[in-house]
């Protein structure tokens, strides 16, 4: 059994999170709640591709 990776567990369930918040900032009709949601999901996604890429290199899994 596959040990857990919890860095890219946490990465996920923030990126969830943020894409739960924009569903939030709809039904509030809040441009600005959408688009700095929209940013963090992006920010977020690409700590969790770089830290993904780094582990690799590093001879993680």
């Amino acid at each position: 059994m596959k040990s857990i990776n919890y860095p890219m567990l946490g990465f996920a369930f923030a990126t969830a999170f943020f894409i739960m918040l924009i569903g939030v900032a709809i039904s509030f009709g809040s441009l600005l709640g959408i688009l700095l949601s929209i940013l963090a999901v992006f920010i977020v996604m690409g700590f969790g591709f770089v830290t993904k890429k780094k582990m690799r290199e590093k001879g993680g899994n």
